[in-house]
């Protein structure tokens, strides 16, 4: 069966406080309701913690990083499932799910399997 990442974009927010906890518990009511179909997964740490990197010049140019996100924006990628459906369409029913698409979104892309 095909693969599919979804992308979730939510509040910048570190989940990992006690205020979430209520978010967090939703998160996983929906793990063990989808745990059929999951592959894997992780909520990220904010995007302050992220490091850009580039080179310079092409492959084999210089590494520069930055700190923090590629770009600013008002969602954030916080998180990922990797789920295994039979087509798009179950995908998207289980990402619908996901807490994450009641406030914010949720992108479902195919995954290249090589």
């Amino acid at each position: 069966m095909p693969l599919y990442a979804a992308l979730i974009y939510s509040r910048d927010v570190d989940w990992t406080l006690p205020e979430y906890g209520d978010v967090m518990k939703e998160y996983n009511e929906f793990g063990q309701a989808a745990a059929a179909v999951i592959r894997g997964g992780n909520a990220l740490y904010q995007t302050a913690t992220a490091t850009t990197v580039r080179v310079t010049g092409g492959k084999g140019g210089d590494v520069v990083t930055s700190d923090g996100p590629y770009a600013e924006t008002k969602e954030a990628l916080t998180g990922f499932y990797l789920l295994e459906c039979a087509d798009l369409d179950e995908a998207v029913a289980t990402a619908a799910k996901i807490p994450a698409a009641w406030d914010g979104a949720v992108e479902v892309r195919p995954v290249i399997e090589f």
